[in-house]
């Protein structure tokens, strides 16, 4: 590492958007705007493809060639991330995608600093994808390779205490730096007092995996709108546009942060049930979060770890969520006690404001900085 009183650190990502929650919002710029980091500045980088090259909050996005398809992202962004990642000459590399790992060790051999951030169990989430052959040998494969190269590596950031624990067995600098929500988003739902419509939300990735096609079907006999907010695939839209549910949907589409935090502001509860595959058991959604720290009551999967955080903090109701009746039925008892809502929402707010923030992950995730720093 140089020797100077400036560390130069580059965050890589071939797959992820601009502004990416995670990536940029949380950990770039809380590293750039951190004060005497082991007695260091950090200047901070961020190379992603097909973005805007800028300066944003103190946070130098570097841009390289975007590609249409996976298969080409996986092989050609990927080796022009490298390359301009080379250009950069950083102290650490910080990467984002498990497809970098082809990369990880060239950099190490480079005589550079490399951290994995794992943000999903990879293994798990293979086995979950329905359409994939010969899952079960394709998922060994991957978490074989994926903990080989890890092993090797400086250090490693995961999203959940679940993924810590799986990579703590082959690299032990590793540690979890949650998907808490960001203090703007807490302090918004402050400020902003909208009166309740007669709806609920879902935000974020719409698929069959995430439980889609059930909460669309128990709308069939409620009279409450749901606030569908994502991209969907057509063939699924096809698909959902049978169900006697999509006629109390609202199909929103991509949203903006702000429209987002609108429609959390208006929902009298916000919805997140996935189905119980193995990559989303044991993780904590965002979402879960963001509508806690938003005042709205929680519906949820009845997984253990979700139950232990949405019903043992007493901020909303666990459901099977293949079951559109007992979806329904949680919607419709919410409906009927605006009281009962509204308390969970204000307990969901408040562990969110003492535990559930990022706050507290920052402070984790620059003090994990600061031995990486000093170790060297």
């Amino acid at each position: 590492m140089s020797s100077t009183s400036k560390v130069k650190i580059a965050h890589l990502s071939s797959a992820h958007p601009d502004l990416d929650v995670r990536i940029f919002y949380k950990e770039c710029v809380s590293l750039a705007n951190s004060l005497d980091v082991a007695n260091t500045t950090l200047d901070v980088h961020l190379i992603l493809s097909g973005v805007e090259e800028r300066k944003e909050q103190n946070v130098t996005i570097h841009s390289v060639e975007k590609e249409t398809s996976r298969i080409k992202r996986m092989w050609n962004t990927v080796n022009r991330v490298y390359k301009k990642a080379m250009e950069l000459d950083a102290d650490i590399y910080h990467l984002h995608d498990p497809e970098l790992l082809r990369i990880a060790l060239k950099l190490k051999r480079k005589g550079k600093i490399v951290i994995y951030d794992a943000h999903e169990d990879l293994p798990r989430q293979l086995q979950g994808k329905a359409y994939l052959k010969f899952k079960n040998t394709i998922s060994g494969f991957f978490e074989w390779y994926e903990n080989r190269v890890v092993r090797k590596l400086d250090g490693v950031v995961t999203a959940t205490p679940f993924i810590r624990d799986r990579f703590l067995k082959v690299n032990k600098n590793t540690i979890d730096i949650n998907n808490f929500p960001l203090a703007s988003e807490i302090e918004f739902s402050e400020d902003v007092e909208a009166e309740k419509e007669n709806k609920v939300c879902f935000i974020g990735g719409i698929s069959k995996i995430r439980g889609i096609s059930y909460l669309v079907d128990a709308f069939e006999n409620l009279d409450v709108e749901l606030d569908l907010a994502g991209g969907i695939a057509e063939d699924f839209k096809v698909e959902l546009e049978k169900s006697k549910g999509w006629k109390n949907v609202n199909d929103l589409g991509f949203i903006n942060r702000q429209e987002s935090l609108r429609i959390k502001n208006e929902s009298f509860a916000g919805i997140v049930t996935f189905l119980g595959l193995p990559n989303h058991v044991n993780a904590q959604p965002n979402k879960i979060f963001e509508y806690m720290a938003s005042g709205l009551p929680v519906i949820g999967s009845n997984f253990p770890l979700w139950k232990e955080i949405i019903e043992k903090n007493k901020c909303g109701i666990c459901i099977d969520p293949e079951s559109p009746e007992e979806i329904a039925q949680a919607i419709k008892y919410l409906e009927d006690h605006p009281d009962v809502a509204k308390e969970m929402g204000a307990n969901g707010k408040r562990i969110v404001r003492q535990k559930y923030n990022w706050a507290a992950e920052e402070i984790k995730l620059i003090h994990f900085y600061q031995r990486i720093i000093l170790k060297q």
